[in-house]
């Protein structure tokens, strides 16, 4: 299950899909271990020196007491199975999305590519990665 590497597929054939939830990026310095995780539902753990980083929806983290939540955006899956050693796929979504002002948190897991945005302008988003695949098509 190597997943595709041909950037023209992987740019024309995406069909991103827009996760419903609002997720929000949370900190944490307890041990991972101590933390709830089955009832937390990380989308993303990432762990750092100065603490662990949890992605996780906003109702979820207010649930669970976490007070200094940031980022409140939408997640933005590709449903191409994109090879982990594809070249470029990240950087053309970055760079459209960058030229309409729309920040961008991606994280690529072993099927596919997500992408986090603010949950204000996601639509706008959508709307971007539509026309990134339909410029794509006509290559």
């Amino acid at each position: 299950m190597a997943g595709e590497e041909n950037l023209t597929t992987l740019l024309s054939t995406m069909e991103p899909f827009l996760d419903p939830q609002t997720y929000v990026f949370i900190t944490t310095t307890q041990p991972l271990a101590s933390l709830p995780l089955s009832t937390l539902n990380p989308q993303l753990i990432a762990q750092e020196a100065e603490g662990t980083t949890i992605v996780t929806t906003e109702d979820l983290a207010i649930f669970h007491g976490f007070k200094a939540m940031v980022f409140p955006c939408r997640k933005i899956s590709l449903t191409i199975h994109s090879s982990l050693e594809a070249v470029g796929l990240i950087a053309a979504i970055t760079d459209r999305l960058k030229d309409h002002k729309i920040s961008t948190n991606v994280v690529s897991g072993f099927f596919h590519d997500h992408i986090y945005v603010p949950a204000g302008r996601a639509e706008d988003a959508m709307r971007v990665l539509g026309e990134l695949a339909e410029d794509a098509k006509g290559r």
